[in-house]
Protein backbone atom coordinates (compact mmCIF):
# COMPACT_ATOMS: atom_id res chain seq x y z
CA UNK A 1 0.00 0.00 0.00
CA UNK A 2 1.81 3.73 -0.77
CA UNK A 3 1.88 6.23 1.38
CA UNK A 4 -1.23 8.02 0.28
CA UNK A 5 -3.46 5.58 0.82
CA UNK A 6 -2.45 4.23 4.12
CA UNK A 7 -3.15 8.18 5.07
CA UNK A 8 -6.33 8.20 3.72
CA UNK A 9 -7.04 4.76 5.88
CA UNK A 10 -5.88 6.57 8.62
CA UNK A 11 -7.73 9.81 7.68
CA UNK A 12 -11.12 7.42 7.09
CA UNK A 13 -10.81 5.73 10.40
CA UNK A 14 -10.26 8.89 12.46
CA UNK A 15 -12.78 10.57 11.06
CA UNK A 16 -15.19 7.77 11.97
CA UNK A 17 -14.17 8.05 15.07
CA UNK A 18 -14.87 12.15 15.41
CA UNK A 19 -18.20 11.42 13.13
CA UNK A 20 -19.94 12.53 16.62
CA UNK A 21 -18.45 16.52 16.80
CA UNK A 22 -20.30 16.83 12.99
CA UNK A 23 -23.06 14.76 13.28
CA UNK A 24 -26.51 14.61 15.24
CA UNK A 25 -26.92 11.20 17.07
CA UNK A 26 -30.35 11.20 15.97
CA UNK A 27 -30.27 11.84 12.43
CA UNK A 28 -28.14 10.35 9.54
CA UNK A 29 -25.88 12.47 7.06
CA UNK A 30 -28.56 12.22 4.71
CA UNK A 31 -31.06 14.09 7.37
CA UNK A 32 -33.44 10.85 7.90
CA UNK A 33 -34.69 10.31 11.14
CA UNK A 34 -32.57 7.62 13.52
CA UNK A 35 -35.25 6.30 15.98
CA UNK A 36 -33.46 6.53 19.60
CA UNK A 37 -34.62 2.82 20.92
CA UNK A 38 -33.78 3.76 24.52
CA UNK A 39 -33.71 0.96 26.98
CA UNK A 40 -35.24 0.79 30.59
CA UNK A 41 -32.90 2.33 33.02
CA UNK A 42 -32.54 1.32 36.09
CA UNK A 43 -30.55 1.91 40.11
CA UNK A 44 -29.99 4.59 42.22
CA UNK A 45 -30.29 7.61 40.30
CA UNK A 46 -33.48 6.79 38.25
CA UNK A 47 -35.11 5.84 41.31
CA UNK A 48 -34.05 9.43 42.56
CA UNK A 49 -35.34 11.07 39.57
CA UNK A 50 -38.75 8.95 39.83
CA UNK A 51 -39.47 10.11 42.93
CA UNK A 52 -38.78 14.10 41.53
CA UNK A 53 -40.26 13.15 38.84
CA UNK A 54 -43.22 11.99 40.56
CA UNK A 55 -43.28 15.40 43.05
CA UNK A 56 -43.23 17.30 40.28
CA UNK A 57 -46.11 15.91 38.17
CA UNK A 58 -48.26 15.68 41.23
CA UNK A 59 -47.60 19.34 42.15
CA UNK A 60 -47.96 20.50 38.01
CA UNK A 61 -52.19 18.65 38.32
CA UNK A 62 -52.85 20.06 42.25
CA UNK A 63 -51.53 23.26 42.63
CA UNK A 64 -54.15 25.05 40.23
CA UNK A 65 -56.80 23.77 42.86
CA UNK A 66 -55.10 24.88 45.37
CA UNK A 67 -56.59 28.39 46.78
CA UNK A 68 -55.08 30.75 49.95
CA UNK A 69 -57.27 32.18 52.01
CA UNK A 70 -57.30 35.48 50.02
CA UNK A 71 -59.23 33.12 47.33
CA UNK A 72 -56.65 33.56 44.81
CA UNK A 73 -55.20 30.56 43.29
CA UNK A 74 -50.97 30.09 43.89
CA UNK A 75 -50.58 30.22 40.27
CA UNK A 76 -52.02 32.09 37.33
CA UNK A 77 -51.65 33.54 34.15
CA UNK A 78 -54.35 34.49 32.17
CA UNK A 79 -52.98 36.12 29.10
CA UNK A 80 -56.35 36.86 27.79
CA UNK A 81 -57.77 39.47 31.07
CA UNK A 82 -53.74 40.82 32.15
CA UNK A 83 -54.56 38.57 34.85
CA UNK A 84 -51.27 37.19 36.88
CA UNK A 85 -51.01 35.52 39.96
CA UNK A 86 -47.26 34.35 41.35
CA UNK A 87 -47.28 32.22 45.00
CA UNK A 88 -50.89 33.96 45.30
CA UNK A 89 -49.91 37.72 44.44
CA UNK A 90 -51.64 39.60 41.63
CA UNK A 91 -49.26 41.19 39.42
CA UNK A 92 -50.47 43.91 37.15
CA UNK A 93 -48.62 46.22 33.92
CA UNK A 94 -47.36 48.51 37.07
CA UNK A 95 -45.34 45.20 38.47
CA UNK A 96 -43.34 45.79 35.39
CA UNK A 97 -40.38 46.29 37.57
CA UNK A 98 -40.80 43.15 39.11
CA UNK A 99 -41.03 41.42 36.13
CA UNK A 100 -37.66 42.65 34.69
CA UNK A 101 -35.91 42.30 37.93
CA UNK A 102 -37.06 38.97 37.76
CA UNK A 103 -36.01 38.67 34.06
CA UNK A 104 -32.69 39.65 35.28
CA UNK A 105 -32.25 37.09 37.78
CA UNK A 106 -33.50 34.27 36.21
CA UNK A 107 -30.44 34.96 33.33
CA UNK A 108 -28.20 35.64 35.76
CA UNK A 109 -29.50 32.25 37.39
CA UNK A 110 -28.86 30.16 34.39
CA UNK A 111 -25.53 31.02 33.47
CA UNK A 112 -24.03 31.12 36.95
CA UNK A 113 -25.98 27.45 37.53
CA UNK A 114 -24.55 25.89 34.12
CA UNK A 115 -21.59 27.27 34.92
CA UNK A 116 -21.53 25.08 38.36
CA UNK A 117 -23.60 22.50 37.76
CA UNK A 118 -23.71 22.15 34.13
CA UNK A 119 -27.19 20.68 32.72
CA UNK A 120 -28.36 18.87 35.91
CA UNK A 121 -31.60 21.31 35.12
CA UNK A 122 -32.34 19.22 31.67
CA UNK A 123 -31.87 15.42 33.72
CA UNK A 124 -34.10 16.36 36.83
CA UNK A 125 -36.41 19.39 36.31
CA UNK A 126 -36.84 20.09 32.93
CA UNK A 127 -40.57 19.47 31.84
CA UNK A 128 -39.22 17.98 28.49
CA UNK A 129 -37.24 15.46 29.97
CA UNK A 130 -39.60 14.18 32.95
CA UNK A 131 -42.61 14.12 30.29
CA UNK A 132 -40.81 12.16 28.00
CA UNK A 133 -38.88 9.79 30.44
CA UNK A 134 -41.01 9.29 33.20
CA UNK A 135 -44.65 9.23 31.51
CA UNK A 136 -44.67 8.71 27.89
CA UNK A 137 -41.71 6.34 27.83
CA UNK A 138 -43.44 4.16 30.81
CA UNK A 139 -46.39 4.07 29.09
CA UNK A 140 -44.44 2.78 26.34
CA UNK A 141 -42.18 0.15 28.15
CA UNK A 142 -45.65 -0.97 29.68
CA UNK A 143 -47.24 -1.62 26.01
CA UNK A 144 -44.57 -2.23 24.15
CA UNK A 145 -42.13 -3.41 26.31
CA UNK A 146 -37.97 -3.03 26.66
CA UNK A 147 -36.09 -2.06 23.82
CA UNK A 148 -35.01 -5.18 21.71
CA UNK A 149 -39.09 -5.79 22.00
CA UNK A 150 -39.89 -2.35 20.52
CA UNK A 151 -36.90 -2.88 17.82
CA UNK A 152 -38.81 -6.07 16.99
CA UNK A 153 -42.26 -4.85 16.60
CA UNK A 154 -40.93 -1.81 14.66
CA UNK A 155 -39.32 -4.64 12.24
CA UNK A 156 -42.82 -6.39 11.96
CA UNK A 157 -45.29 -6.04 9.24
CA UNK A 158 -48.54 -4.00 10.23
CA UNK A 159 -49.72 -7.19 11.84
CA UNK A 160 -52.43 -7.75 14.58
CA UNK A 161 -50.15 -7.35 17.27
CA UNK A 162 -48.75 -4.30 15.92
CA UNK A 163 -51.75 -2.60 15.10
CA UNK A 164 -53.13 -3.56 18.46
CA UNK A 165 -49.98 -2.38 20.54
CA UNK A 166 -49.20 0.99 18.30
CA UNK A 167 -53.13 1.91 18.54
CA UNK A 168 -53.43 1.06 22.19
CA UNK A 169 -49.99 3.33 22.69
CA UNK A 170 -50.77 6.35 20.62
CA UNK A 171 -54.56 6.22 21.80
CA UNK A 172 -53.31 6.53 25.50
CA UNK A 173 -50.47 9.17 24.45
CA UNK A 174 -53.25 11.48 23.16
CA UNK A 175 -55.44 11.10 26.39
CA UNK A 176 -52.41 11.92 28.32
CA UNK A 177 -51.90 14.94 26.24
CA UNK A 178 -55.55 16.40 26.42
CA UNK A 179 -55.34 15.90 30.05
CA UNK A 180 -52.28 17.59 30.69
CA UNK A 181 -53.72 20.45 28.10
CA UNK A 182 -56.67 21.15 30.60
CA UNK A 183 -54.24 21.62 33.02
CA UNK A 184 -52.16 23.97 31.40
CA UNK A 185 -55.48 25.82 30.28
CA UNK A 186 -56.33 26.12 34.31
CA UNK A 187 -53.08 27.55 34.92
CA UNK A 188 -54.56 29.78 32.55
CA UNK A 189 -57.99 30.89 33.14
CA UNK A 190 -58.78 29.34 36.64
CA UNK A 191 -60.31 25.93 37.82
CA UNK A 192 -63.41 27.75 38.16
CA UNK A 193 -63.76 28.87 34.88
CA UNK A 194 -62.55 25.64 33.33
CA UNK A 195 -64.96 23.82 34.78
CA UNK A 196 -67.90 26.18 33.99
CA UNK A 197 -66.19 26.01 30.27
CA UNK A 198 -66.44 21.80 30.71
CA UNK A 199 -70.30 22.27 32.23
CA UNK A 200 -71.35 24.58 29.15
CA UNK A 201 -69.51 22.43 26.75
CA UNK A 202 -67.34 23.26 23.51
CA UNK A 203 -70.34 24.70 21.07
CA UNK A 204 -70.21 28.07 24.09
CA UNK A 205 -66.43 28.22 24.13
CA UNK A 206 -65.70 27.22 20.39
CA UNK A 207 -62.18 29.27 20.78
CA UNK A 208 -60.75 27.64 23.95
CA UNK A 209 -62.39 24.40 22.98
CA UNK A 210 -60.06 24.57 19.70
CA UNK A 211 -57.04 25.90 21.12
CA UNK A 212 -56.97 23.18 23.83
CA UNK A 213 -57.56 20.67 20.60
CA UNK A 214 -54.69 22.26 18.83
CA UNK A 215 -52.02 22.38 21.81
CA UNK A 216 -53.40 18.76 22.99
CA UNK A 217 -52.09 17.49 18.88
CA UNK A 218 -48.99 19.30 19.48
CA UNK A 219 -48.08 18.58 22.85
CA UNK A 220 -48.72 14.17 21.47
CA UNK A 221 -46.61 15.04 18.30
CA UNK A 222 -43.53 16.58 20.62
CA UNK A 223 -43.66 13.61 22.60
CA UNK A 224 -45.02 10.48 20.64
CA UNK A 225 -43.35 11.24 17.70
CA UNK A 226 -40.42 14.71 18.24
CA UNK A 227 -38.87 13.63 21.72
CA UNK A 228 -35.07 14.38 21.86
CA UNK A 229 -34.96 16.10 18.86
CA UNK A 230 -36.94 19.04 20.89
CA UNK A 231 -33.68 19.13 23.41
CA UNK A 232 -31.12 18.81 20.50
CA UNK A 233 -32.17 20.84 17.71
CA UNK A 234 -34.90 23.27 19.79
CA UNK A 235 -34.21 24.17 22.87
CA UNK A 236 -32.10 27.13 23.91
CA UNK A 237 -30.46 26.10 26.84
CA UNK A 238 -29.14 23.09 25.19
CA UNK A 239 -26.96 25.79 22.64
CA UNK A 240 -26.40 27.51 25.69
CA UNK A 241 -24.30 24.81 27.44
CA UNK A 242 -21.22 25.03 25.04
CA UNK A 243 -20.84 28.67 26.04
CA UNK A 244 -21.00 27.78 29.41
CA UNK A 245 -19.54 24.69 30.79
CA UNK A 246 -15.88 24.89 31.49
CA UNK A 247 -13.21 22.59 32.70
CA UNK A 248 -14.88 23.08 36.58
CA UNK A 249 -18.21 22.44 35.36
CA UNK A 250 -19.34 19.60 36.94
CA UNK A 251 -21.56 17.12 34.60
CA UNK A 252 -21.86 13.33 33.97
CA UNK A 253 -18.77 12.47 32.29
CA UNK A 254 -16.70 9.65 31.45
CA UNK A 255 -13.68 8.79 32.90
CA UNK A 256 -11.56 8.26 30.22
CA UNK A 257 -8.39 7.67 32.15
CA UNK A 258 -9.68 4.81 34.13
CA UNK A 259 -11.89 3.32 31.46
CA UNK A 260 -9.32 3.19 28.93
CA UNK A 261 -5.81 2.69 30.38
CA UNK A 262 -2.96 2.38 28.91
CA UNK A 263 -4.42 -0.07 26.04
CA UNK A 264 -7.53 1.08 25.76
CA UNK A 265 -11.14 -0.70 26.37
CA UNK A 266 -11.68 -4.30 25.40
CA UNK A 267 -14.14 -6.90 25.96
CA UNK A 268 -14.65 -8.68 28.93
CA UNK A 269 -12.90 -12.01 30.18
CA UNK A 270 -13.67 -13.69 33.18
CA UNK A 271 -10.09 -13.97 35.61
CA UNK A 272 -8.44 -11.29 33.93
CA UNK A 273 -5.97 -9.00 35.68
CA UNK A 274 -7.15 -5.77 33.35
CA UNK A 275 -4.69 -3.97 35.08
CA UNK A 276 -1.60 -6.10 34.64
CA UNK A 277 -2.19 -5.86 30.73
CA UNK A 278 -3.05 -2.11 30.96
CA UNK A 279 -6.01 -2.39 29.72
CA UNK A 280 -9.02 -0.15 31.60
CA UNK A 281 -12.26 -1.05 33.42
CA UNK A 282 -14.30 -0.18 29.91
CA UNK A 283 -15.69 -3.37 29.15
CA UNK A 284 -16.78 -1.77 25.85
CA UNK A 285 -20.64 -3.39 26.59
CA UNK A 286 -22.44 -0.75 25.22
CA UNK A 287 -25.16 -0.43 27.78
CA UNK A 288 -24.40 3.21 28.40
CA UNK A 289 -25.46 3.90 25.19
CA UNK A 290 -28.42 1.31 24.97
CA UNK A 291 -29.73 3.73 27.66
CA UNK A 292 -29.36 6.42 26.41
CA UNK A 293 -32.65 8.83 25.64
CA UNK A 294 -30.65 10.83 22.70
CA UNK A 295 -28.75 8.19 21.26
CA UNK A 296 -25.15 9.30 21.87
CA UNK A 297 -22.03 7.25 23.14
CA UNK A 298 -20.62 9.34 26.44
CA UNK A 299 -17.65 7.72 26.65
CA UNK A 300 -17.01 10.48 23.44
CA UNK A 301 -17.02 13.35 26.12
CA UNK A 302 -19.63 16.32 26.68
CA UNK A 303 -21.90 16.58 23.34
CA UNK A 304 -24.95 18.53 22.70
CA UNK A 305 -27.34 15.84 22.85
CA UNK A 306 -26.26 14.14 26.94
CA UNK A 307 -29.23 16.25 28.58
CA UNK A 308 -27.25 14.60 31.99
CA UNK A 309 -30.09 12.21 32.56
CA UNK A 310 -27.68 9.90 34.37
CA UNK A 311 -29.18 6.41 33.18
CA UNK A 312 -25.94 6.05 31.61
CA UNK A 313 -24.15 6.17 35.32
CA UNK A 314 -26.87 3.33 36.72
CA UNK A 315 -26.27 1.28 33.45
CA UNK A 316 -22.52 1.64 34.14
CA UNK A 317 -22.43 0.81 37.68
CA UNK A 318 -25.01 -2.11 37.50
CA UNK A 319 -21.85 -3.74 34.93
CA UNK A 320 -19.04 -2.62 37.30
CA UNK A 321 -20.93 -4.71 40.12
CA UNK A 322 -21.76 -7.37 37.71
CA UNK A 323 -17.70 -7.75 37.23
CA UNK A 324 -16.60 -7.33 40.33
CA UNK A 325 -14.95 -3.84 39.26
CA UNK A 326 -15.75 -0.08 41.46
CA UNK A 327 -18.76 1.94 40.36
CA UNK A 328 -18.14 5.16 38.89
CA UNK A 329 -16.60 4.87 35.83
CA UNK A 330 -19.38 6.94 34.58
CA UNK A 331 -20.62 10.28 37.60
CA UNK A 332 -20.52 13.54 38.08
CA UNK A 333 -17.37 15.27 37.96
CA UNK A 334 -15.80 17.86 35.84
CA UNK A 335 -13.02 17.25 33.19
CA UNK A 336 -10.88 18.90 35.78
CA UNK A 337 -11.44 16.27 38.51
CA UNK A 338 -10.84 13.35 35.84
CA UNK A 339 -7.41 15.00 34.33
CA UNK A 340 -5.95 15.07 37.62
CA UNK A 341 -7.65 12.01 38.85
CA UNK A 342 -9.11 13.55 42.30
CA UNK A 343 -12.41 12.86 43.23
CA UNK A 344 -15.34 15.44 43.46
CA UNK A 345 -15.55 17.97 46.40
CA UNK A 346 -17.46 21.01 47.26
CA UNK A 347 -14.87 24.14 47.04
CA UNK A 348 -14.63 27.48 47.23
CA UNK A 349 -16.06 28.01 43.61
CA UNK A 350 -19.24 26.26 44.38
CA UNK A 351 -19.78 27.40 47.12
CA UNK A 352 -19.51 31.24 46.32
CA UNK A 353 -21.78 30.31 43.06
CA UNK A 354 -24.34 28.57 44.95
CA UNK A 355 -24.52 31.16 47.68
CA UNK A 356 -25.13 34.04 45.02
CA UNK A 357 -27.91 32.02 43.44
CA UNK A 358 -29.18 31.52 46.83
CA UNK A 359 -28.90 35.41 47.86
CA UNK A 360 -30.38 35.68 44.20
CA UNK A 361 -33.63 33.66 44.82
CA UNK A 362 -34.27 35.38 48.41
CA UNK A 363 -34.02 38.40 46.87
CA UNK A 364 -36.45 38.09 44.83
CA UNK A 365 -38.99 36.63 47.27
CA UNK A 366 -38.42 39.61 49.41
CA UNK A 367 -39.13 41.86 46.64
CA UNK A 368 -42.67 40.30 46.23
CA UNK A 369 -43.52 39.85 49.78
CA UNK A 370 -42.73 43.21 51.12
CA UNK A 371 -44.84 44.59 47.79
CA UNK A 372 -47.94 46.83 48.92
CA UNK A 373 -51.18 45.69 48.17
CA UNK A 374 -52.32 48.86 46.93
CA UNK A 375 -49.82 51.42 44.98
CA UNK A 376 -49.66 54.54 46.05
CA UNK A 377 -49.03 58.38 44.25
CA UNK A 378 -49.42 61.80 44.95
CA UNK A 379 -48.57 64.06 42.10
CA UNK A 380 -48.49 67.74 41.79
CA UNK A 381 -51.49 68.83 39.11
CA UNK A 382 -49.99 71.03 36.60
CA UNK A 383 -50.32 74.69 36.86
CA UNK A 384 -51.61 74.90 40.35
CA UNK A 385 -50.29 76.83 43.14
CA UNK A 386 -50.43 76.78 46.67
CA UNK A 387 -53.72 78.66 48.02
CA UNK A 388 -53.55 80.37 51.61
CA UNK A 389 -57.47 79.44 53.11
CA UNK A 390 -57.28 81.83 56.41
CA UNK A 391 -54.44 79.69 58.59
CA UNK A 392 -54.17 76.96 56.37
CA UNK A 393 -51.77 76.81 53.24
CA UNK A 394 -53.46 74.18 51.02
CA UNK A 395 -52.02 72.37 47.96
CA UNK A 396 -53.98 70.37 45.47
CA UNK A 397 -52.76 67.07 44.68
CA UNK A 398 -53.53 64.22 42.29
CA UNK A 399 -53.97 60.69 43.75
CA UNK A 400 -53.39 57.23 41.51
CA UNK A 401 -53.82 54.29 43.58
CA UNK A 402 -53.98 50.65 42.21
CA UNK A 403 -55.72 48.10 43.83
CA UNK A 404 -53.69 44.64 43.42
CA UNK A 405 -55.60 42.49 45.05
CA UNK A 406 -58.79 40.58 44.63
CA UNK A 407 -60.71 42.23 47.63
CA UNK A 408 -62.09 46.13 47.27
CA UNK A 409 -60.54 48.64 49.94
CA UNK A 410 -61.91 51.63 51.47
CA UNK A 411 -59.20 54.02 52.30
CA UNK A 412 -58.54 56.98 53.60
CA UNK A 413 -55.29 59.92 53.69
CA UNK A 414 -53.87 61.30 56.63
CA UNK A 415 -51.31 63.95 57.15
CA UNK A 416 -48.96 62.20 59.44
CA UNK A 417 -46.58 64.17 59.95
CA UNK A 418 -48.33 67.58 61.10
CA UNK A 419 -50.55 67.13 64.10
CA UNK A 420 -52.98 69.44 63.02
CA UNK A 421 -53.17 68.88 58.96
CA UNK A 422 -55.88 68.31 57.19
CA UNK A 423 -56.92 66.29 54.20
CA UNK A 424 -60.05 66.94 51.66
CA UNK A 425 -60.77 64.44 49.33
CA UNK A 426 -63.05 65.92 45.81
CA UNK A 427 -65.25 64.43 44.63
CA UNK A 428 -65.66 61.53 47.20
CA UNK A 429 -68.50 60.98 50.00
CA UNK A 430 -67.26 60.50 53.72
CA UNK A 431 -63.80 61.24 52.71
CA UNK A 432 -63.33 58.02 51.41
CA UNK A 433 -62.13 56.59 48.98
CA UNK A 434 -63.16 53.29 47.28
CA UNK A 435 -61.08 51.08 44.97
CA UNK A 436 -62.10 47.72 43.42
CA UNK A 437 -60.03 45.21 42.80
CA UNK A 438 -57.58 45.09 40.41
CA UNK A 439 -58.76 48.97 39.71
CA UNK A 440 -56.90 52.31 39.24
CA UNK A 441 -58.19 55.14 40.90
CA UNK A 442 -57.56 58.48 40.26
CA UNK A 443 -58.81 62.09 41.87
CA UNK A 444 -57.84 65.14 43.34
CA UNK A 445 -57.24 65.68 47.33
CA UNK A 446 -56.58 68.80 49.34
CA UNK A 447 -53.87 68.73 51.85
CA UNK A 448 -54.17 71.90 54.15
CA UNK A 449 -50.93 72.47 56.85
CA UNK A 450 -51.33 75.58 58.87
CA UNK A 451 -49.48 78.24 57.90
CA UNK A 452 -47.34 78.16 61.28
CA UNK A 453 -45.92 75.12 60.85
CA UNK A 454 -44.04 75.76 57.39
CA UNK A 455 -40.52 77.20 57.48
CA UNK A 456 -39.68 76.68 53.93
CA UNK A 457 -41.01 77.31 50.20
CA UNK A 458 -41.09 73.28 49.80
CA UNK A 459 -41.77 71.16 52.98
CA UNK A 460 -41.84 67.46 52.95
CA UNK A 461 -45.17 66.13 54.65
CA UNK A 462 -45.71 62.59 55.20
CA UNK A 463 -49.00 60.75 54.07
CA UNK A 464 -50.60 58.29 55.56
CA UNK A 465 -52.62 55.47 53.67
CA UNK A 466 -55.44 53.48 55.95
CA UNK A 467 -57.60 51.34 55.64
CA UNK A 468 -61.57 52.09 56.93
CA UNK A 469 -61.18 49.55 59.48
CA UNK A 470 -57.58 51.30 60.62
CA UNK A 471 -54.97 49.32 58.78
CA UNK A 472 -52.16 50.91 57.41
CA UNK A 473 -51.67 50.87 54.04
CA UNK A 474 -48.72 52.69 53.02
CA UNK A 475 -46.98 55.98 53.53
CA UNK A 476 -45.95 58.01 50.91
CA UNK A 477 -43.91 61.78 51.44
CA UNK A 478 -45.10 64.91 49.16
CA UNK A 479 -43.41 68.18 48.81
CA UNK A 480 -45.51 70.44 49.76
CA UNK A 481 -45.87 74.08 48.34
CA UNK A 482 -46.00 77.07 50.87
CA UNK A 483 -45.34 80.73 50.40
CA UNK A 484 -41.90 81.74 51.76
Amino acid sequence: MSDFDQNTVQFNVADENEKFRTEVATMERNGTRKWVYAKKPSGKYTNYRSITSTLLLVLLVVLPFIKLPNGNPLFKFDVFNTNFILFGFPFFTTDFFLLAFGMIITVVFIILFTTVYGRLFCGWLCPQTIFLEFVFRKIEFLIEGDRSKQIRLDKQDWDEEKILKRGIKWFVFYLVSFFVTNIFVAYLVGVDVLEKMIIEGPSEHSGMFFGIVIFSWLFYFIFAWFREQACTLVCPYGRFQGVLIDKKTIQVAYDFRRGEGESGRSKFRKNEDRKAVGKGDCIDCGQCVAVCPTGIDIRNGSQLECVNCTACMDACDDIMTKIDLPKGLIKYASEENIIEGKPFKINGRLISFTTILIAMIVAMNVFLLNRSDVEVKFLQVPGKDFVIEGDYVTNTLQYNLMNKTNQPYKLTVNVKSFKNGKTEILNEQNQYIVVKQGELKQGLIKIKIPKKDLTSYKVPVDLEIKEAKGKSIDDYVISFMAPF
